[in-house]
């Protein structure tokens, strides 16, 4: 317990960021210094409820001694499953309310929202249910009889002198009429877990008589010491003249001017009463990265942030996020002897070089005292998991999870979508972001229902008083509403004047902004003048159409972009294109590839067609890249002539960044010269009908009613006059157009347009209530207790198939690390990465050698949607499950343990569920039935 408090105490000094220190201490009466003295006293108390018969039975020496003392209790045998009833946290926070009600005065209200700390100090919130429970059988926190007395002396004289030692006793009366607003009790309750976890740890603490010639003070620095924990960022205000600043922070070339829409944020964000929500809508290519980057310095500086979270859209758009943000961090000004930690969040991080680095030198094992439960063993069918307490622990403060709690974090949406999910220790997602300022980039990207979890979360950021910045180049104007109220909170009167006049703006570049609780303002930026215009034209959906037409466009070579809507129709296209134009002259690029192929074919993008200057193998001769949507984002590449599968427009204009993006010669001379024009050809549709028929597969993917609104605002591109695209002037125009909701269709569509629609609002109040299951609620009143907060959860949000799901809508999807089997029966790593990679041995009956755990983990698959369908799931699990490796299920073998694997056989084949299944490095998986 005072080891808690004391590492409590340092967390706050040396670790807690600026504005989370405000937060807290903001709502009671002694600032700063009753904050502190809240903190370490919670984290001091927080294990109070080991001292209850229910705990104490558990190591029969021990029991016996407290016997001898008159402790009565019964056997851990006796107590039976009743004893799962008082875990220590339920215990802990039922004996601090109590000693608050009875020897301080406190109502039933006024301690709940304090003790609740000390009850989910292991992650989840007790619930009504089980504080019910627990209020049932009191023989589990005091044994009747003549002891009881003994046991309610010994618990009262415990919290009595942690209030003593810790300072709090003369605060008690004047924290009794605080009312803890929700956010600070998340805040306090995370903190008390990292405390615990760090006083847990033997290698930090070690136990007795190992440590016996320290104190306590020299324990605790020493532990401290060895923990290494980086402090906060500690912002100061960026130069004051806009110039400077981006060419101080940003490398600039020669003679670059900053942007308008650049300058206007910065000056927005300065302006601001205080830091809030900054929506940044600005075409492709305006620079929108580095604006929000320089916003992000002065909201912090402002604000006390200490820290940036930059949520992408995917993990590819994470990993070429991440190389960016370490270049930045680099030129930001630091303290002397300052340690920022700049870590990489997802799924897949691990397998990231820039993050390996930066792991290997901080590595550490963290240990943690075990729940009250016995570890279940898991197997990947199970569908929750739990993890120990170790492995949480490690998780968050030395392993995969550390990132979240680092200065500086890189990851996909999902990873702050979490903070939005019931899910266990979710206060540690919400202390992870509540000290930083958020960036969400591509906010057009997400559906209905990813937004109903974002939006739950900027309502929450909003309360935790955290600057955001939102970046989007095709926002509809409802959304940008929908994003401003959300952040703002209960706090702004409903229906307001300002945020109906949010939605009513049509200025593009625009720039939205709101402070916690305020009303928003808007400013239009003027455009920098770059830009082009693409002539549109539609194109026969036929393989072989396609195949004439860019023989003939490619003449005098060229490089082409087709983007279809579904990794089928990538490997169709690709299968007559390589007839026609010869196989060097065809490239494939979609989401089906192995995790390696997959870095190793956008590197190749790159080097390939990236700017000019950059791209040192751009093909002199023709070729022609098939992808599928991995081609919209993040991906810096320039193409001459572009083909698109009918999308939605804001997706179809995000292709169309790709298209000229670069300057090659004078007006484009150093392009092929009938390709020096910027041309889209739209296919994936019937157009020979009066109303489009898009093809079945992007139906599946993004509904008929998107891709008619779409199809109907691009006629008068389409149709004569055949007016281009400007990709500046036109961007905003048409993406209010397409997602506005009063429309007109045209002649000859409504019919097919109201049944399109009708399925699209059924469609959108499903994903809606099905996003309410497992999404948090809304931010309660303050001194409402988070009794029940995470009830009804997914147990680790991350570490489970559901929980990954729950936050997309997406089935839940099966993910694979693939590895072959040799002739002989055993297995190895696939033969055709990387050389010093390749065909290393994975052996079975022990841990597989590190080099070759991580070569197979970063072999990782996901399986397309055929698995994701619950019989087939099932039957493939199953299956897979023969391949479950017992030696490889232990912490010494991290990369692999609780994997699926799945074995191709020499010729990379094999069969599954009903399915076979082939994969070659130029094409990746395909899957068609056996």
């Amino acid at each position: 317990m005072e080891d808690s408090a004391a590492v409590a105490g340092l967390l706050w000094d040396r670790w807690l960021p600026a504005n989370v220190r405000a937060l807290i201490s903001g709502v009671l009466p002694g600032g700063e210094r009753d904050g502190r003295r809240l903190a370490v006293w919670l984290a001091g108390v927080h294990d109070v409820g080991k001292a209850t018969p229910a705990f104490a039975c558990q190591v029969d020496q021990l029991a016996d001694v407290m016997r001898a003392q008159g402790l009565e209790m019964r056997t851990r045998r006796q107590f039976g499953p009743d004893r799962r009833l008082a875990p220590h946290g339920l215990a802990g926070q039922v004996l601090l309310a109590q000693w608050l009600e009875e020897r301080h005065g406190w109502t039933g209200r006024q301690s709940a929202q304090f003790a609740v700390v000390v009850g989910g100090h292991h992650g989840v919130m007790p619930d009504h249910g089980q504080l019910k429970g627990l209020d049932d059988r009191p023989h589990l926190l005091r044994t009747p009889g003549a002891s009881r007395a003994l046991w309610r002396r010994v618990q009262a004289e415990l919290l009595d002198a942690c209030a003593d030692e810790f300072g709090v006793r003369d605060r008690l009366a004047v924290w009794q009429a605080v009312k803890l607003p929700q956010p600070v009790q998340v805040l306090l309750s995370a903190l008390v877990i990292v405390a615990d976890w760090i006083a847990s740890n033997p290698d930090l603490f070690p136990y007795f008589p190992q440590a016996a010639h320290r104190t306590g003070a020299e324990r605790v620095a020493a532990a401290w010491e060895g923990l290494r924990l980086p402090g906060p960022w500690t912002a100061v205000e960026p130069p004051a003249v806009v110039g400077e600043l981006f060419r101080t922070r940003f490398d600039l070339p020669s003679g670059a001017v900053v942007r308008p829409v650049q300058a206007a944020a910065v000056r927005l964000a300065r302006g601001m009463p205080v830091p809030g929500l900054m929506v940044i809508e600005a075409p492709m290519g305006e620079g929108k990265t580095e604006a929000a980057l320089a916003v992000a310095e002065v909201f912090a500086a402002r604000s006390g942030a200490g820290g940036v979270f930059f949520a992408l859209p995917t993990m590819a758009t994470g990993n070429a996020m991440f190389p960016r943000l370490l270049d930045w961090l680099k030129r930001l000004p630091a303290v002397d002897g300052t340690r920022l930690s700049a870590l990489l969040a997802h799924s897949k991080a691990a397998l990231n070089d820039d993050y390996a680095d930066l792991m290997r030198k901080g590595a550490q094992r963290v240990a943690a005292v075990e729940v009250d439960e016995e570890e279940r063993c898991w197997r990947p069918a199970d569908e929750k998991r739990i993890a120990s307490a170790e492995l949480v622990a490690h998780a968050w403060l030395r392993g995969r999870k550390k990132a979240m709690l680092s200065s500086f974090v890189a990851g996909t949406i999902d990873q702050l979508l979490f903070a939005g999910l019931k899910s266990r220790h979710l206060a540690l997602r919400h202390l992870a972001v509540a000290g930083k300022v958020v960036v969400i980039d591509e906010a057009h990207a997400y559906d209905t229902y990813m937004s109903a979890y974002l939006d739950r979360v900027l309502s929450w950021l909003g309360a935790y008083r955290v600057p955001v910045v939102v970046l989007s180049a095709t926002l509809p104007a409802a959304r940008r509403r929908q994003l401003a109220e959300a952040y703002a909170g209960g706090e702004s009167p409903a229906g307001c004047a300002e945020f109906e006049a949010v939605a009513r703006v049509n200025a593009y570049p625009l720039l939205t902004a709101v402070p916690p609780g305020g009303v928003p303002v808007v400013e239009c930026p003027q455009v920098s003048g770059r830009g082009a215009s693409v002539h549109l034209e539609r194109l026969d959906d036929d393989f072989g159409v396609l195949a004439d037409r860019l023989a003939a466009e490619l003449e005098g070579g060229g490089c082409v972009l087709v983007v279809r809507n579904t990794v089928n129709r990538v490997l169709e296209t690709a299968r007559v294109l390589r007839e026609r134009l010869g196989e060097d002259a065809v490239t494939v690029a979609h989401s089906r590839f192995i995790d390696v192929d997959r870095a190793a074919n956008d590197a190749d993008l790159l080097a390939w067609f990236g700017p000019p200057g950059k791209s040192p193998k751009r093909p002199r001769g023709p070729h022609v890249v098939v992808a599928s949507q991995v081609a919209e984002q993040s991906l810096d590449v320039d193409f001459d002539l572009l083909v698109s599968d009918l999308c939605p427009v804001d997706l179809l204009l995000q292709r169309m960044g790709r298209l000229h993006r670069h300057e090659r010669g004078e007006d484009q001379a150093d392009r092929p010269q009938q390709l020096r024009t910027a041309r889209c050809l739209v296919t994936g549709a019937d157009w020979t009908g009066q109303v489009p028929v898009p093809a079945r597969g992007s139906v599946a993917v993004y509904g008929a009613y998107g891709l008619l609104r779409s199809a109907a605002v691009l006629l008068e591109h389409l149709d004569a006059p055949h007016r281009p695209v400007r990709l500046l002037s036109d961007i905003s125009p048409l993406v209010q157009s397409a997602y506005a909701e009063d429309t007109t269709a045209p002649d000859g569509w409504a019919e097919a347009m109201d049944a399109a629609r009708q399925r699209h609002e059924e469609h959108r109040k499903d994903q809606a209530e099905r996003a309410g299951a497992f999404r948090l609620d809304t931010v309660g009143r303050p001194g409402r207790a988070l009794i029940g907060w995470v009830a009804a959860g997914v147990g680790d949000a991350d570490d489970t198939r559901a929980g990954r799901a729950q936050v997309r809508d997406s089935k839940e999807s099966l993910e694979v690390v693939v590895v072959q089997r040799r002739p002989d029966g055993s297995l190895a790593t696939v033969d055709w990465i990387a050389p010093d990679k390749a065909g290393l041995e994975l052996p079975l009956d022990r841990p597989p050698a590190p080099r070759a755990a991580r070569a197979a983990a970063a072999c990782g698959l996901r399986l397309p949607a055929q698995f994701s369908y619950a019989e087939v799931m099932d039957r493939a699990i199953a299956e897979l499950e023969e391949l479950y490796v017992p030696a490889w299920q232990v912490k010494d073998s991290h990369w692999l343990a609780g994997q699926l694997i799945l074995a191709l056989d020499a010729d990379c084949q094999t069969r599954l569920a009903g399915f076979h299944l082939r994969y070659s490095p130029s094409d990746g998986l395909e899957v068609t039935r056996a």
